[in-house]
């Protein structure tokens, strides 16, 4: 079993920044993609970004390019989201997720996620 925990969320101007961090735990050491959805009240869980194991492989949202980086460390089994330029629309619920294949574009894709984080930005 995995365990994630995200933590870094908060309230921010728009134009602000802040940086979401995932700790992994348990059996995480075959873990191959990690990535970030989020989830607006009303609406369907939909992808951000997400890193696979090997150096160069990321994905990001139109939505989000060039805003967000996603960076993870295998050694401490970390996954980290810098989001830069925030807009209002990017106001949600922030969760962490990862599955053991190549995958990372829906949800149904992963089979472990974090608890969330609330992510809210003010215009």
């Amino acid at each position: 079993q995995v365990h994630l925990v995200e933590s870094g969320g908060g309230l921010v101007q728009a134009g602000g920044s802040l940086r979401l961090s995932c700790a992994a735990s348990g059996r995480a050491d075959s873990l191959y993609t990690m990535g970030w959805f989020r989830q607006a009240p009303g609406k369907e869980r939909e992808f951000v970004a997400a890193v696979g194991r090997y150096v160069g492989s990321t994905f990001y949202a139109d939505s989000v390019k060039g805003r967000f980086t996603i960076a993870r460390d295998n050694a401490k089994k970390m996954v980290a989201l810098q989001m830069n330029s925030l807009k209002p629309e990017d106001t949600a619920v922030y969760y962490c997720a990862a599955n053991r294949d190549g995958r990372y574009l829906f949800p149904h894709e992963y089979d472990y996620w974090g608890q969330g984080t609330q992510v809210s930005v003010s215009s």
